[in-house]
């Protein structure tokens, strides 16, 4: 068995926090390759600039291919996905939620005290 590497998640994260990471990855969700063009439609809001960068970095990491067709999940893209799978149903009970209990307090900042009771 190889060993763990602990910084394996925290990498992973990273990956997919950087803006419009997921909505790539969730746009080719179906199998079907798409354009960048059609990608860029797909995901919503993106500039270009931005949609390369994110399209370099996903390739890089060995969750995105691009071909004749464009660009497609790879084995391990669909892997992560496969992982996300309960994700869209999760969403729909956590906004349920928060409808029912109300706005969520913004946090307050660690290095700025809250108001003194």
């Amino acid at each position: 068995m190889p060993a763990k590497d602990p910084a394996a998640l925290p990498q992973l994260l990273a990956l997919l926090e950087a803006r419009y990471a997921l909505r790539i990855l969730w746009a080719l969700a179906d199998g079907h390759a798409q354009t960048f063009r059609l990608l860029q439609d797909s995901v919503g809001g993106v500039t270009p600039n931005t949609l390369n960068t994110r399209l370099k970095a996903l390739r890089e990491a060995g969750l995105l291919a691009h071909g004749d067709e464009g660009y497609h999940l790879t084995p391990a893209g669909a892997g992560l996905l496969r992982c996300l799978d309960g994700l869209p149903a999760y969403a729909q009970r956590w906004a349920q939620g928060r409808r029912k209990a109300g706005p969520v307090p913004a946090p307050r900042s660690p290095h700025r005290p809250g108001p003194t009771p």
